[in-house]
């Protein structure tokens, strides 16, 4: 079906690449500010750059071998490059010291910054006003993720410039897109084909599980929640010096003085 709107493959497979790398360069910044030793300092960043990039192409080797469209078998499976890579980023977090040391020495800023990707859900809008996907999805999850990517940035940079009550901005803006991506979770589930179908019986919501756009709900969107959830737990912890890191990477010398994590 995409191969009449080919462009998708350029929009989606750009967009996604994008996220990556700004967070693989979030990632090296968390690292360098922790200022472990450099053989330490590459051991984490590779290790980090392993998950990140693997989760990136597993989500696009799949989705171009169409294991998750809905038009090839009658029980979906898209619910599987959902959750599991939420799952297994939450169990990630919980269990590795490291991963917690390193998001607490990120910056919010990037956190929340880094979100401006979710902007491109213009897309939908654009697929529906062209008849190629349903209203009852593509208005609330269109609208939803265009106006968290447009805030995304200002909300950004309110905390960066240290604004009074940016904490609770923050906190706000993360529940305002968590909540988005729920409304366009239950609304795609509901709209594609499948025995739980409620909606768009005449024009089923096939696209969003199709090669490319189906990267959306597959990689962008998990990567969305993880995203908001790290952000939520930073607001909750003290802050804390990214010497912790630096300390759990290399035991031999401590560092002298600490560096707050930046906001």
């Amino acid at each position: 079906m995409h191969s009449s709107i080919p462009f998708l493959t350029v929009y989606v497979t750009v967009a996604s690449s994008a996220a990556v790398v700004t967070l693989l360069w979030g990632l090296h910044g968390a690292i360098r500010r922790a200022e472990p030793k450099p053989r330490e300092q590459r051991r984490a960043f590779w290790t980090g750059t392993a998950l990140l990039a693997g989760w990136f192409f597993a989500a696009l080797l799949s989705s171009w071998l169409q294991l998750y469209d809905a038009t090839r078998t009658r029980i979906p499976t898209i619910e599987f490059g959902l959750l599991l890579p939420i799952i297994a980023g939450v169990f990630l977090y919980r269990r590795s010291t490291l991963l917690r040391s390193i998001t607490a020495a990120a910056s919010q800023s990037l956190l929340v910054g880094i979100q401006i990707y979710r902007s491109l859900g213009i897309i939908f809008l654009v697929l529906f006003f062209g008849g190629l996907m349903p209203a009852v999805f593509a208005v609330p999850a269109g609208t939803g993720d265009l106006a968290v990517g447009l805030l995304a940035p200002l909300v950004a940079l309110a905390l960066a410039r240290g604004l009074r009550g940016s904490a609770g901005l923050v906190r706000a803006w993360n529940l305002l897109g968590l909540a988005d991506l729920a409304v366009a979770v239950t609304t795609g589930f509901l709209s594609s084909p499948s025995p739980i179908q409620r909606f768009a019986f005449e024009e089923p919501n096939r696209l969003i599980t199709a090669f490319p756009l189906v990267l959306i709900p597959v990689f962008l969107v998990p990567l969305a929640v993880l995203l908001h959830l790290a952000s939520l737990a930073k607001l909750g912890w003290k802050k804390t010096s990214a010497h912790d890191l630096s300390h759990l990477l290399s035991e031999r010398k401590p560092l002298p003085g600490g560096v707050n994590p930046a906001v």
